[in-house]
């Protein structure tokens, strides 16, 4: 796969992921959305091969931290804060266990 299909499919990943990350917050889509612009259009013109599998990779792992570390909260009163997590990052709630399970 080429370079610039790589930095393609990247950027659309982000875009993707700011879309579900700050789902109906207009603020944080439009930060987000300037800022990834911003970050590409910043580099476009990076020749160095090296380089650019860096920042493609850096690219990939910020879309895993949004994905996995992005909460949003919406304040209720002045003390209040409510969270809304996302599906994706509500786990299933497993206790710690001494025993180790058997393998069936």
């Amino acid at each position: 796969m080429g370079t610039r299909v790589k930095v393609l499919k990247v950027f659309k990943a982000l875009h993707r992921t700011r879309q579900d990350v700050f789902k109906d917050d207009h603020a944080g889509l439009t930060a987000t959305r300037l800022k990834i612009n911003e970050e590409f259009r910043k580099n476009k013109n990076e020749k160095s091969e090296e380089n650019i599998q860096k920042m493609i990779k850096m690219g990939l792992d910020v879309d895993v931290v949004l994905k996995d570390a992005v909460l949003q909260m919406e304040h209720v009163t002045n003390d209040t804060l409510m969270l809304r997590p996302r599906e994706s990052l509500l786990l299933e709630n497993v206790p710690y266990c001494d025993k180790p399970r058997k393998k069936s």
